[in-house]
C-alpha cells in the first residue's frame, strides 16, 4: 500500500461519544472504548482529588 493511500483512508475514531450507536462496533473496538473510558474516569477522579486537596489547603490557611 502506498503511503498516500494510507493517509487518505479514514482511521478508527479515537474517542467515544456518549450515547452513540454501537450496533456496528466490533467486540475488540468495544474493549478499546471501555479501556479508554476507564482511563478517562481515573483521570477525572485524580483531578477531583487534586481539587479537593487544594480546597482543603486553602480552607485550612484561611481559618
Amino acid at each position: 500500500m502506498r503511503e498516500e493511500d494510507a493517509e487518505a483512508r479514514p482511521g478508527k475514531p479515537v474517542a467515544h461519544e456518549i450515547g452513540c450507536d454501537l450496533s456496528a462496533v466490533s467486540v475488540d473496538e468495544l474493549d478499546e472504548r471501555i479501556a479508554l473510558l476507564a482511563e478517562e474516569m481515573e483521570r477525572l477522579r485524580a483531578e477531583k482529588e487534586r481539587k479537593r486537596a487544594s480546597r482543603a489547603a486553602a480552607d485550612a490557611f484561611f481559618r
